[in-house]
């Protein structure tokens, strides 16, 4: 029994799919820098699967994807307006500040981990002077650090205000295939068609070894963005290594039915946790992830048995992780632990 499960969905191993696209990447020789036939085509599987001409780079994680598009997304008197739990806030260690020479993450509240659009234009216009920095992007998470999907029609207000405000619009999409398997839309509904002009698309919380992509919708962005890559030590010479499981996991919507299995999970999950008492929901679950308020002794009592998942949001706030790997089995067990069985 794997008592990590829990814990994040970047704890789990690789699909099956990734593995054995790299085993077959791993045949032979391939030119170096992302010149070889698997950049090439994962590239090309992208804007297939996104429907649109766009931009396509690769680089290790999730931070360099962030903090390097939002460097290339303003100048260093910029600042980037997100939501006071996003990812680039708490925890990048300051990789968007120092890769874009300074621009100033500024942040904001919002329900269930989404940005206010009003606190967004409140903070993105109170000042106009140039002793503040400029506002320039608002990045978002899909899905929230708090586990909840910005709907279309949510992102289209977004980008309306961001066309009013001359502002870009980002989307740190670590867990962007949960939101589109869980909305059950096209991966162009949740990013270009909505107003995304650059979407860092997430890998390893998918199953991939490592490896995110960055797509820019928005090409004038990406001027020169290939320099940037290199110059933070994102250009893997063996770049096929990183690029061979997009093309397994693109082909036949292999990203969407493991990220549909996690997404399922979570809801069972969900569903027999909040039957115990001392457990209650913080924001209902609608991708893969459960945030709940335990009750200390519970708690105490599962991290005893050896599981580990993480404190979040206030005292007694619990973050739950499922994966492409997550079983029934391991969420019976925990339940039957929760419950003191």
């Amino acid at each position: 029994m794997n008592k990590h499960c829990f814990a994040s969905d970047n704890y789990s191993g690789v699909t099956p799919e990734a593995w054995r696209a790299l085993e077959v990447a791993n045949a032979g020789v391939a030119d170096p820098y992302g010149d070889d036939e698997w950049t090439l085509k994962a590239a090309d599987k992208i804007r297939d699967v996104f429907e649109t001409d766009c931009e396509v780079f690769f680089a290790f994680n999730g931070t360099a994807s962030n903090a390097l598009a939002l460097a290339a997304m303003g100048q260093s008197f910029n600042s980037v307006l997100a939501h006071e739990l996003s990812h680039v806030e708490t925890s990048e260690c300051g990789a968007p500040e120092f890769f874009s020479n300074g621009s100033k993450l500024l942040t904001v509240k919002g329900f269930a981990g989404k940005v206010d659009v009003p606190g967004i234009e409140a903070l993105a216009t109170e000042r106009t002077d140039m002793h503040f920095p400029r506002p320039k992007v608002i990045s978002l998470t899909q899905c929230t650090e708090m586990g909840t999907i910005y709907t279309p029609d949510e992102l289209g207000q977004l980008r309306d205000l961001a066309n009013r405000l001359d502002m870009h619009l980002h989307m740190d999409g670590a867990r962007f295939v949960n939101a589109v398997a869980a909305m059950n839309l096209s991966p162009k509904e949740l990013s270009w068609e909505a107003g995304v002009d650059v979407l860092c698309l997430g890998g390893s919380k998918n199953g991939m070894a490592i490896g995110d992509a960055i797509v820019f919708f928005n090409k004038n962005l990406a001027k020169d963005f290939d320099y940037r890559c290199k110059q933070a030590g994102q250009l893997a010479s063996k770049m096929r290594y990183i690029s061979a499981p997009w093309v397994a996991m693109l082909e036949d919507e292999i990203w969407l039915k493991h990220a549909a299995h996690a997404n399922h999970c979570a809801q069972k999950l969900s569903t027999e946790l909040t039957q115990i008492e001392g457990i209650d929901l913080i924001v209902p679950t609608e991708a893969n992830g459960v945030f709940v308020n335990m009750r200390a002794d519970i708690a105490a009592r599962l991290r005893a048995k050896g599981w580990k998942f993480y404190d979040f949001i206030g005292e007694g706030g619990m973050r739950l992780m499922c994966s492409w790997a997550t079983t029934q089995d391991e969420i019976d067990v925990f339940c039957e632990d929760a419950r003191g069985e």
